[in-house]
């Protein structure tokens, strides 16, 4: 029987967590932001830019701002994602006045798989122009052929690869999460010329109980699709390696189009399908970027920010979920930086026209226009780019 994603089986359990060694983790303060324009509370700003979620509830003391911005940021592990690849002085790196480049990474780590045998299927460059007031999710579509630079940490000697690949090329022979992170960011700068601010490394398994905490979020299934990574099993959702080694009653999840608000598993289930949809992985890009506004959006309109209990649930659940570099910035300086930015700025944008631009080999090129686009995002001149190319802005339904 074909089983809907509208009914809601009890969550599964977590397939593991992890710990990326040599961590740090700082701590910040913040002051309320005044009630003039309605404001995302500023932990969902950093929901929307590189995930840390970081809880000011509005009407909140000092002290407790204080408080909730110290646990969060102590609850996010920090590691050097960026390696040497920041962006420079002549780019407008080494402070966040102007423009804030964001590299978005996203992995599916469960606990079965070795630390180094990890792909980055999820590639966004989340752009802030000079302005502060927007947002843009630039997609890096994951079978892109890339010309990836040698990467003596790792032992890799260079070559060319699949986009979704680098981050498996660099974690190699002790390179680890970071090793990923630094080629990826090394590789996009040698192939498109965008260089960071930051990063982020999303375990997209973790995301689940970032939504759980938030009870769910709202998504719109464009067109339907069959899950190839889960089965409902005596009607619990498992993945199929666990659901192929349970007895009982198998059903398949699938997701039927319209808007609704979906679990953590749901939702994270939709954003992963590619097989199926009409664009393929575009579709998945796509989803993936509506998952992430959605995240912002509940994390805006919750009322958990008047709730120290769950609070502290959304708390432990971003720690799970996400590894941060800042840079050479404070946290609290992105923070504050970020204070104009609100879920519904952000603006998603699609490469390559959102279909595959294939080379004869089983990968695709990026096209003059989707360059022309990562040039724009170098010159914080997208605005003018999307005037001018109205088309590169997706769907959100």
């Amino acid at each position: 029987m074909t089983v809907q994603t509208t009914r809601r089986p009890s969550s599964p359990e977590r397939d593991g967590s992890r710990t990326p060694p040599h961590s740090t983790r700082p701590s910040a303060s913040a002051a309320p932001p005044k009630r003039r324009k309605r404001k995302d509370p500023m932990w969902a700003k950093l929901t929307v830019v590189f995930g840390a979620v970081l809880m000011m509830g509005s009407g909140a003391g000092i002290a407790g701002t204080k408080w909730l911005v110290s646990n969060a940021t102590d609850a996010v592990t920090q590691d050097n994602l960026l390696g040497g690849n920041q962006k420079g002085t002549a780019e407008g790196g080494g402070d966040i006045k102007g423009p804030i480049d964001i590299l978005l990474m996203g992995v599916d780590a469960r606990k079965r798989w070795a630390v180094d045998d990890l792909r980055s299927d999820t590639i966004i460059a989340l752009h802030i122009p000079a302005s502060h007031d927007q947002a843009y999710l630039v997609s890096i579509p994951r079978d892109t052929e890339m010309q990836v630079p040698a990467f003596p940490k790792a032992k890799y000697p260079g070559g060319t690869a699949k986009a979704t690949e680098v981050f498996f090329h660099g974690a190699q022979n002790g390179g680890g999460w970071a090793g990923g992170a630094q080629l990826m960011a090394q590789t996009i700068k040698t192939n498109t010329g965008m260089t960071f601010d930051g990063a982020a490394i999303i375990d997209f398994n973790g995301f689940k109980s970032v939504i759980d905490a938030l009870n769910g979020v709202h998504m719109c299934v464009d067109q339907e699709v069959k899950s190839h990574h889960m089965q409902i099993v005596n009607g619990k959702p498992m993945y199929l390696a666990e659901a192929r080694k349970t007895a009982g009653t198998h059903e398949p999840v699938v997701h039927k189009k319209g808007c609704r608000d979906m679990e953590g598993w749901e939702a994270l289930d939709y954003a992963r399908q590619r097989y199926g949809l009409k664009n393929g992985d575009y579709d998945r890009q796509r989803h993936q970027q509506q998952l992430i506004k959605a995240i912002a959006k509940k994390a805006a309109s919750s009322g958990v920010l008047t709730n120290p209990l769950k609070v502290n649930s959304l708390i432990k659940a971003a720690g799970k979920a996400f590894v941060l570099d800042t840079g050479n910035v404070p946290v609290i300086d992105f923070i504050f930086a970020l204070k104009g930015v609100a879920a519904n700025d952000m603006v998603l944008l699609r490469t390559n026209n959102g279909t595959f631009a294939g080379n004869g080999n089983g990968r695709e090129t990026i096209t003059p226009k989707s360059m022309e686009m990562y040039k724009a995002v170098r010159q914080d001149k997208l605005s003018q780019f999307i005037l001018a190319n109205p088309d590169v802005v997706a769907n959100e339904k």
